[in-house]
Formats: C-alpha cells, structure tokens, sequence
C-alpha cells in the first residue's frame, strides 16, 4: 500500500541525503540475489534512520533483524566512535553477506552479529541500549518491547518497523491475520506504556519513535 503519491514519494527522495555508494551496492545486491528485496529500508527510510542514530549518538544499539545489513550500517552513522551494535537475526544464509558489508564499511569491528532467535539471545547481552531498532517478526514485537524496556538507558530511543502494516491496522481484521492482530496490539502498548512517549510516523510502511522516559 502507498502511503503517499509516487511522485511525493519520488520528491521525497530526491531531496534527502544521498544514498551512500555502498549502501548502493548492497541495495542492488539485495535485489540481485536476496528473496523478498523490499524488507530492505532502502534510500528513504535508510536516512531517516542514519539521521535518527546522528541526533541520538548512542554508544550501544540493539537491531532486531538484520536482513542483508543495510539499516544495521545506516544505525552505525551515528553511534559514538567506541560504540557497539549488537545485531540479531534468525536466517544463517544471510551472515555472510551482512559481514562482507560491514566489514567494507567503517563500523566493521563495531558490529556484532547474532543468529538465532531474538528473544533467546537478548536476554544474553549485558550491556543497556541508546538505541534499539524492532524490524522482525510482527508477532513478537510485543515482547521484544517487554524485554528490552528494562535494558534500555533513561532517554534512549525504540524504533519499530512497520506499524501500519500496509494499512491493515485501520481494516477489517482477518482472523486469522496474526500479524496484523499483534501490530494493533503492539501499537496500543506504545502509546498507554507511561515508560515511554511514543509518536507514529507516516514513513514507508509505519515507523514509531518511541523515547524512554
């Protein structure tokens, strides 16, 4: 579903920050050889977040669900020179993709992969987070927000993905669309959590800036 016309959507583009050159040749090996290319953030969405990181300047970032890297290197613009990103996600097959670009980029030693289940390997991790971007299963975002509340530093920041889900949280519900049953749910615990303050942005397919207070 396109939230705004394609021309807004072109104009948008083309008056943002460059994708960078790398970012360019991950985007187009993504669509080369990558099933499902548009789980990709892409150019847009990619500077947003790139953006987001820049004001924050996390020193610790949490990715839940990496696929090919492109919003893991787009989060790492803006962590702090001695930071960490501590990326997860469930599909091996992707590993060595996601390292060859890290490592091309500047944030290589910086980014530790996971692979495995989220909800396993978080509670593994010691550190508490700046930052945390929620871009994986849709059914367990609501848990991925339960366990990392706790992990997450006073004014840090939780980015989630998708929240409008193609506009089927404002239609008829199928019952038994799971996903889109957990993203209404997931939306509703944002917005009455009093731990966080939470606004829902109109970007691609729904993004939520949620900041811990």
């Amino acid at each position: 579903m396109d939230f705004l016309p394609e021309k807004i959507d072109d104009y948008i583009a083309d008056h943002s920050q460059d994708e960078p050159k790398l970012l360019q040749e991950l985007n187009r090996e993504t669509y080369q050889k990558i099933l499902v290319p548009r789980m990709l953030s892409g150019h847009f969405q990619g500077r947003v977040l790139s953006m987001l990181s820049k004001l924050i300047q996390p020193k610790t970032i949490l990715e839940i669900g990496t696929y090919t890297g492109y919003s893991a290197l787009c989060l790492a613009e803006g962590m702090q020179t001695d930071g960490k990103l501590h990326t997860i996600d469930r599909n091996e097959e992707l590993y060595d993709l996601q390292r060859k670009y890290f490592d091309k980029s500047d944030y290589g030693p910086l980014i530790k992969q996971y692979v495995g289940l989220a909800l396993d390997i978080i509670p593994t991790i010691s550190e508490k987070f700046d930052l945390v971007f929620i871009d994986a299963d849709k059914n367990n975002y609501s848990n991925y927000f339960n366990l990392i509340i706790d992990k997450m530093n006073k004014g840090g920041v939780i980015l989630s993905d998708n929240v409008l889900w193609s506009g089927k949280v404002v239609e008829k519900i199928q019952p038994k669309d799971a996903d889109t049953l957990a993203l209404i749910e997931y939306n509703k615990l944002l917005k009455e959590d009093p731990r966080v303050e939470t606004v829902l942005l109109p970007i691609r397919d729904g993004l939520t800036i949620s900041r811990v207070v």
